[in-house]
């Protein structure tokens, strides 16, 4: 079993304690989270699509863009586990299959899928298109069974968005029937209130659920400790380095434009690339015998 999945899976079944997710989209930002001591990570597919392609959320990535962000980020710590946005699965069965035995094979600790079209948008804007419950099960159901082929133990969560046009009942109920076909962890996307928010952790009692807080979007914005009140076991900040990076490059961008020059709040070189694992590779040359570092840097 891998250890990262093992670790994820214990972290799970504490139900005193929430698990708290920080959105990282590239290895800087998933490094900064990392020295920050976070238990898992999650790896958000907006983030990704704003950081390899420059376009927005609406279903532009492929398996290997997604895939090749996740391997990379789930390996700077392969003790912290690490979340990530799977989408719709990229396709049918046999593409289903296919990426969750690579997200298996990258380290990836857990991933979810969910019942949008391949023609997707972010969960958080309006007029979604859901696919057909059957689909949506026929999509765990591969995700479970190439878990199984694999000899992997990967966590499967169970996302539906199908809440703004379905209704409640509608959305549970595609919930419950993935988690009788295998699915570890539910995730109702766009909840509306903190009733209803306490209602779904309540309905899929013992399965452990997933809330996702996003600033400006359709659901209330939860602290951890809110969320845990209502029952959730996992919360995750898809936004929280996407924000924080938008916000501040715009600032400083504009300031060097207007001014000519920085703010002059940049650290050294050296300090960044401490934050990137600047003295572990000095280590491992050293251990290998290499004196191109002896010296320092």
């Amino acid at each position: 079993m891998d250890s990262a999945t093992s670790r994820l899976r214990q972290l799970l079944a504490d139900k005193n304690n929430i698990l708290v997710c920080p959105g990282v989209f590239d290895g800087l930002t998933a490094r900064i989270a990392l020295q920050a001591g976070f238990d898992a990570l999650y790896m958000t597919g907006a983030g990704t699509a704003a950081s390899v392609l420059g376009m927005p959320d609406l279903g532009v990535l492929t398996l290997n863009e997604m895939r090749g962000n996740a391997e990379m980020i789930a390996n700077l710590d392969r003790s912290v586990p690490l979340i990530a946005d799977a989408d719709t699965g990229f396709g049918g069965s046999l593409m289903i299959h296919r990426t969750v035995t690579e997200y298996i094979r990258s380290g990836v600790a857990a991933l979810h899928l969910e019942d949008q079209p391949t023609t997707k948008r972010c969960g958080h804007l309006r007029n979604k298109q859901i696919v057909e419950e059957t689909e949506f099960l026929s999509r765990i159901s591969a995700a479970v069974n190439a878990r199984e082929q694999s000899g992997g133990d990967i966590v499967i969560i169970a996302r539906t968005d199908s809440l703004e046009s379905l209704g409640y009942e509608s959305a549970v109920q595609r919930l419950k029937r993935a988690i009788t076909l295998g699915a570890d962890v539910a995730f109702l996307e766009g909840i509306t209130s903190k009733e209803q928010a306490k209602q779904v952790c309540e309905d899929l009692n013992p399965t452990p659920v997933l809330f996702n807080a996003v600033p400006g979007g359709v659901s209330p914005y939860l602290s951890a400790q809110e969320a845990h009140d209502l029952g959730f076991r996992i919360i995750i900040f898809p936004g929280l380095s996407l924000v924080a990076v938008s916000g501040a490059v715009k600032a400083d961008a504009k300031y060097l434009k207007e001014t000519g020059t920085t703010p002059g709040k940049e650290g050294s070189p050296k300090e960044l690339f401490n934050i990137l694992g600047l003295k572990e590779a000095m280590h491992i040359d050293a251990a290998a015998g290499g004196k191109l570092y002896e010296k320092g840097v």
